[in-house]
Order: C-alpha cells, then structure tokens, then sequence
C-alpha cells in the first residue's frame, strides 16, 4: 500500500511537468458570437425562400462582369477586364446578357435564352453559337461550356417543388465583421438541402439537388451549391453586399464558380430594376448575315 500510494503521489507530482513538456500553446484569432440571431423553422424557410423568388417577375440590372480561368489543379490562374454590360430576365426562363468591350463600348457578347435553347453572338469574332441549354459536349475551354441557365440558377434562388423534399441542418461559419480585419464573428448559419426522390423502385433514395447557405443574423443566403445528376457540385454561388427593392432583398454581390469547368464569375450590380415591363423583343437576338453560326447538339 505504501508503494502504491508513493506512486501515485509522485505520478501527480509529475504530471504539469509533463504536461508543460508535452503541450504547445499558439495564439488564433479570437472571434465573438454575433450580437442577433434569428432562429426559424424549416416550413418558415421555405415559405420565406419561395416568397422571394416569386416576388421577381422581371429583372434589369447594369452590372460588370469578370471571368477568371485556370486554378489549382491547372497551376496558374487568368483573370479577364471587367466587362460593364446588362442582365436582362423575364419568367419563367428568358434571359438575356449584353456585354460590353471596355472604353470603346461596343458589343462584346450577346447572348439569350427562352430556358430551353439560347443564342450567343461574339461581335469581335463574328462568332455565333446556337443550341441547347443543356451541355452535352463540354468544350476544353471551360468558359465555352457556360449556358444561360447557369446563370439563371445562380442568380434567382428557388424553393422546392411541389415533390421535391427539403431538409435543414444547422452549422456555424466565422466571417469578418468588416470594420476591423481582426474582429472575426461566429454565427450560427443554416443550411437548406433540395433533394428529388428517386425515379427508381426504391422511393427512399434520394438525391441532393442544391443546398442553400442562410445566415442567422438576417436570414439572407450567403451561398448555394448545385448539384448534378451524379451527385457533384457542379456550380457554388456566393452572395454579399445585399440591397432592398422595396421588400425584396437583393445581393449587388454574385460570385459564381463551376469547379469542373475551371472558371468563375464575378457580377457586380451598380443598378437594379425589378418588375418593369419587359417587352418580346428585348429577349430577340438577330445574327448578321456573313456571321459564322455554330450549332450545338
């Protein structure tokens, strides 16, 4: 017994001499928890998304645009001149995008879309290219593969169908509170799974379809993943610098990444009008005569 309890007096007389051998202390940055924070339910989510995407009929926005290509995986990035130009978007699907070349201020690019087929004319190259939304061959420059309902599904975030389920999880993020770099806030953030049951025999298969990032602090979605049919994520899309149209909530912000693609967009709204009358013919694109079309299958 004396053994025994000589051991274990000397093993606790030890013990912050090894713990202060064995431990390492390092400095991180402190954050601090956000000073509001809304809690919601999965049904006022949804209600909430759905509201905001319907109440967008139309959409006409000056905005810039900037491409960056390549990444990691290629070892070198390039980034493109920002392009000002127009968006153009009338439900349910027709968009358009005018892009303009910078200082001279004649067309770049011109592309719309009637959500099933698109159009896209290249002024400088005497370009054009028409076809599917749908990609079926991808092209080895990624942005070659960039289709209207890319930026559609981006831009204007859309609830559940009638027989889509929708799940929510809760996670936290830490962001910085852009007054001081150091200042860093952790929040509890929200996170809205789309899922389509499957069309096989086993209705308990499901796949995700996207998933919507919500802050807490003010219930505003800060990101989106969109899936494929094989389960990737197939396009992120970041949100920031919101704005009020009279009670709909805008980004002025959009980041958009296809991580397979090797690209990324960067529109940023400097004017935004929503639900003016939007007539046919903005949404009609004449290709010159002479111009190359290329028609995609």
């Amino acid at each position: 017994m004396k053994i025994r309890k000589a051991f274990a007096l000397g093993a606790l007389a030890v013990a912050p001499a090894l713990t202060g051998c064995l431990s390492h202390t390092r400095i991180v940055p402190k954050t601090r928890m956000a000073d509001v924070i809304i809690s919601t339910s999965l049904e006022a989510m949804a209600k909430q998304i759905n509201s905001r995407y319907d109440s967008i009929k139309t959409f006409n926005a000056s905005v810039e645009i900037s491409a960056t290509t390549g990444g990691g995986l290629q070892g070198k990035e390039t980034q493109s001149l920002a392009f000002s130009g127009y968006i153009l978007m009338r439900k349910p699907e027709f968009l358009r995008v005018l892009l303009l070349l910078p200082v001279v201020r004649t067309q770049a690019l011109d592309m719309v879309s009637d959500g099933q087929n698109f159009k896209l004319y290249i002024p400088p190259r005497k370009r054009a290219i028409v076809g599917s939304n749908k990609l079926t061959t991808k092209s080895k420059n990624g942005l070659e593969n960039l289709r209207p309902e890319v930026i559609f599904d981006s831009m204007f975030i859309q609830g559940p169908d009638e027989n889509q389920i929708i799940s929510m999880t809760t996670d936290t993020r830490v962001i910085e509170s852009g007054k001081k770099k150091k200042d860093l806030i952790e929040e509890p953030a929200y996170a809205v799974q789309i899922l389509n049951k499957s069309e096989g025999s086993d209705t308990r298969e499901v796949k995700t379809i996207r998933v919507i990032h919500i802050n807490s602090t003010d219930l505003l979605p800060y990101q989106q993943d969109i899936y494929d049919a094989d389960g990737k994520v197939i396009t992120k899309a970041y949100y920031s610098d919101y704005h009020w149209y009279g009670h709909t909530p805008f980004p002025s912000k959009i980041i958009i990444e296809r991580p397979s693609d090797h690209y990324s967009l960067t529109i940023n709204i400097a004017k935004l009008t929503l639900n003016e009358n939007l007539d046919d013919d903005q949404f009609e694109l004449k290709i010159p005569e002479g111009v190359s079309v290329e028609t995609l299958k």
